[in-house]
């Protein structure tokens, strides 16, 4: 009989320590009460604690299939809710489905034990109210362009006010923001419109460039013609001025040597050359096929003797 009850009480002594080691993984953590008040966190390894007068206190977390359970092990890891999709308002009227996922971390396990009942729950319903108010400031348009403002101020307000549960949020994304289908297809129909506004505007834009270098070209064509007719001008006035030099210099030059002809045969070159222009004259305006009559003025007789002189003085020599 006396064996009997050692084994029993070996085995009650046995149970008893083994139900007193608690062996934490790492990034966990356990809370244990003595006599109903808290007494310490165990920290990761190796742990005693006193059976019957200690135990761990359990703490209600949320399973990746939606539901809640006990727990004795606290995960001090980053932990993600994927939240169903909520039903919001915006400042203009228009019921829109929002679907968010918040990313969070027990930084306390003593308050997020003592602080809060149920910390999913909570986190949850703090999270909806929060996305209702922070959405219904906002139109439809603009909550479907800032979600990165929309996460911010979500981020803000939830991250205060879990901070008295020991609880730090990291961040806030909204995974999908559904309006109904009528505003879906209003605003297809709108973007259609504005990706057709604008292809107008780019082809008017191309358009006009189109027109605006046609015009540029062409009035640099005229530019050129009209330079390259200049240069010619400019070049023919100076090839006829440059003629009627050298053809004055040549004129100039054989009415030197003339006169020089002349003052050596001892006559005056003065008349020689107004005799000459003269007969030049006579010969213009008896060119032609009409008959004409000419009229010698009574100086010219004059100056047709000098000339007759000086051919008989060419003659003698």
């Amino acid at each position: 009989m006396e064996q009997y009850f050692f084994i029993a009480l070996i085995v009650l002594v046995a149970i008893y320590v083994l139900n007193g080691i608690k062996i934490v993984s790492q990034s966990e953590t356990i809370i244990v009460e003595r006599l109903g008040k808290f007494s310490r966190s165990l920290s990761p390894g190796i742990n005693v604690i006193l059976p019957i007068v200690e135990r761990p206190k359990e703490m209600i977390v949320r399973r990746t299939t939606g539901n809640l359970a006990s727990i004795l092990r606290i995960d001090l890891r980053e932990q993600v809710y994927d939240f169903d999709k909520q039903s919001v308002i915006t400042k203009d009227n228009v019921m829109t489905d929002i679907d968010a996922l918040l990313y969070f971390q027990i930084v306390d396990p003593v308050k997020a034990v003592y602080e809060i009942q149920n910390l999913p729950v909570a986190i949850e319903k703090l999270t909806q109210t929060t996305l209702r108010n922070v959405v219904g400031e906002m139109e439809l348009d603009e909550t479907l362009t800032s979600r990165d403002s929309i996460n911010s101020k979500l981020r803000a307000v939830l991250d205060e006010a879990t901070n008295k549960w020991g609880v730090k949020v990291n961040r806030v994304e909204l995974q999908d923001i559904t309006p109904p289908d009528s505003i879906r297809r209003t605003m297809e129909l709108q973007m259609q419109a504005e990706r057709n506004r604008r292809a107008e505007i780019l082809k008017a834009e191309g358009e006009k460039q189109a027109q605006i270098l046609n015009s540029e070209g062409e009035k640099q064509a005229e530019i050129n013609a009209a330079e390259a007719e200049k240069q010619a001008n400019i070049l023919r006035a100076e090839g006829e001025a440059r003629a009627k030099i050298l053809q004055a210099e040549a004129e100039a030059e054989a009415i030197k040597q003339v006169a020089q002809a002349v003052v050596d045969k001892g006559s005056d070159p003065v008349n020689y050359l107004l005799a000459v222009k003269y007969v030049e004259a006579l010969r213009d305006m008896t060119s032609g096929k009409d008959n004409k009559v000419v009229y010698m003025p009574y100086e010219a007789s004059n100056l047709l003797g000098s000339l007759g002189g000086i051919k008989e003085m060419f003659k003698q020599q």
